[in-house]
């Protein structure tokens, strides 16, 4: 699958510092590789929107809308229907705006407990007034959708940060230098998820080759073999909440429940059916 840079191939003027794009597809996409070189806020209309981070993952429907920081993402865009279409109007905006509205506005920093690269916040009905004004800007000549999307930035701006707090304002702006941390931090939040070595390794902005190294030295056990155990220790756990086997191997990444048997019993030395008496 090719990798998509945003918001690079959408033919949009490179030097401005905000573009507002009307997006619409007739076609249901999963986890495209995609790399924001800006932040967005993708204002859902129509359909459902999943997207994951490297510590983040978030699903919404057309009642919420994303905030998203530059960076290397999956994005996963469906209709609801196959005679409906997918909608979202996309905003998208440079950190030197974020840095300029915080200067603006001097806004201090509160404690923020967890930077995120994406965050979810639900419509009203100033925010719904507000994506129908960037419709119609969106209609408008490059020069003056150039100057009000400025105007625009900061009205959202400021209604969100008054509603919501500046935690996420600071989290556009936060990013990591340790790039061991970062990784770590991504094979944490990953353990449990469905997620190939492929789609990991771009998470974490590296080749497979790369990450597979990374990971070894790390962890001394191939990803493979790491996944699997965090997979079945999970499993195990579930099956000690009187849970059934067969609901759940798939949860544990398995195809079907023989597989699944195998390797519990590989690891554990029983079947799933009879973990009890471990």
């Amino acid at each position: 699958m090719k990798i998509i840079t945003l918001p690079d191939e959408m033919n949009l003027e490179k030097s401005q510092h905000a573009h507002v794009v009307d997006y619409n597809s007739s076609k249901d996409v999963s986890k495209q590789q995609i790399i924001l070189n800006q932040n967005i806020i993708s204002f859902l209309i129509e359909g459902t929107k999943e997207v994951i981070f490297d510590t983040t993952e978030l699903r919404i429907t057309a009642s919420k809308f994303l905030i998203m920081r530059s960076g290397n993402c999956l994005m996963t865009e469906k209709r609801i229907a196959e005679t409906s279409g997918y909608r979202s109007i996309l905003l998208f905006f440079s950190n030197e705006m974020v840095y300029n509205f915080i200067r603006k506005m001097e806004s201090e920093k509160s404690e923020v407990i967890e930077s995120k690269s994406v965050y979810a916040f639900d419509y009203d009905d100033f925010l719904k007034r507000f994506v129908d004004s960037l419709i119609d800007i969106s209609k408008l000549s490059k020069a003056i959708q150039t100057r009000l999307l400025e105007v625009k930035f900061e009205e959202i701006m400021l209604y969100l940060t008054a509603q919501y707090g500046n935690n996420f304002l600071y989290s556009l702006t936060t990013k990591s230098d340790d790039a061991s941390q970062k990784f770590i931090r991504t094979i944490e939040n990953s353990h449990l998820s469905k997620l190939t070595l492929k789609e990991l390794a771009f998470l974490c902005n590296m080749s497979v080759s790369t990450f597979k190294r990374e990971f070894e030295k790390y962890y001394s056990e191939s990803p493979i073999k790491w996944f699997q155990n965090k997979r079945l220790e999970h499993a195990h756990y579930l099956l000690s909440q009187e849970k059934s086997p067969s609901e759940v191997y798939f949860e544990a990444g398995y195809e079907n429940l023989s597989s699944f048997s195998q390797a519990y019993k590989t690891k554990y030395g029983v079947t799933p059916k009879h973990h009890k008496t471990i």
